[in-house]
């Protein structure tokens, strides 16, 4: 059995099936600090391989084979649509030999029932997952970053010390719940982002090349980042909306016309967000620009 206490003077081992971005950021982690990596499974022998020399270490495998159940942990780093049917093929390929390991899968948004095929041979099951964005490009900084963890006892204890292991902070997430927590991430990270490369479009659209979109854009968003952090959403919230500008808000939505239809909606969606949950008089705000934006909404061709 699985020993708990995850030291970087003792050996554990691990198998990484679907070694993505994810799997190979963590397999990485993992392995520099003392995990032996066994199987390292993809889709094709090309990634497989490249995966292992990210790792630096592992043993490249295409096929799920048995290799996979001689680790004491399995990490399944697999897209969320391909978990269900990853879990089933590994629960007939030794049936016997689950009992005592743990398997633990990375979605943000899936909870350990997806991993039921597993569980039924005695693997103990779980998810863990870091709230925190992987580029492939570049190891991302774990230190901090909350680990969202859920499953059985066992799971979440291993998947909690992993966490910890990595840097990170373990937080149990209901997994009836655990989607709310994804749609959470996704709306910074993902919509976020989305959100950014929008407002860079807007400064290319007049004249700025990206390196001087992003000089003005990058150090608003920080400072923004910033005062969130230190003085809480209502004190850090600034711009025409906060000072009931409204002549301004009509203005922008009039020169937001020439962008695709979805930039104007954000615009419009997130001013309307930004007064229900920030303005002190929500009601009289939303009305307002209610009356503004409804006036100078059309949609682009």
């Amino acid at each position: 059995m699985l020993t708990l206490r995850m030291s970087r003077s003792v050996s554990h081992s691990l198998s990484i099936v679907g070694a993505g971005r994810l799997g190979r950021a963590l397999g990485r982690r993992l392995h520099r600090l003392g995990w032996h990596v066994g199987a390292v499974v993809t889709r094709s022998t090309s990634t497989s391989r490249a995966a292992a020399r990210f790792i630096g270490a592992g043993n490249p495998s295409v096929p799920l084979t048995r290799e996979i159940i001689e680790a004491d942990v399995i990490l399944l780093t697999v897209p969320d649509g391909a978990l269900a049917g990853v879990a089933r093929s590994l629960a007939q390929l030794d049936p016997k030999k689950w009992r005592g390991k743990a398997v633990l899968h990375t979605s943000g948004a899936l909870d350990r029932k997806v991993l039921q095929p597993l569980a039924r041979r005695g693997a103990a099951t779980g998810s863990l997952h870091p709230m925190q964005t992987f580029s492939g490009r570049s190891e991302p900084n774990l230190d901090g970053v909350i680990f969202g963890i859920e499953g059985d006892s066992r799971a979440r204890q291993i998947a909690a010390s992993i966490a910890r292991s990595l840097g990170g902070v373990p937080v149990i997430v209901d997994g009836n719940k655990k989607i709310s927590y994804h749609a959470a991430g996704m709306m910074v990270a993902g919509l976020g982002l989305a959100l950014a490369e929008g407002a860079t479009q807007v400064l290319l659209s007049i004249g700025f090349t990206r390196r001087k979109a992003l000089q003005a854009l990058l150090p608003l968003m920080r400072e923004m980042l910033r005062n969130f952090e230190q003085h809480g959403a209502h004190a850090a919230w600034t711009g025409p909306i906060s000072r009931a500008d409204y002549g301004t808000i009509a203005l922008h939505a009039a020169a937001l016309r020439k962008h695709p239809n979805e930039l104007q909606e954000a615009y419009r969606g997130l001013a309307r967000l930004s007064a229900r949950l920030l303005s002190k008089s929500h009601r009289a705000t939303l009305r307002n620009l209610n009356r503004v934006l409804g006036k100078s909404r059309r949609k682009s061709k």
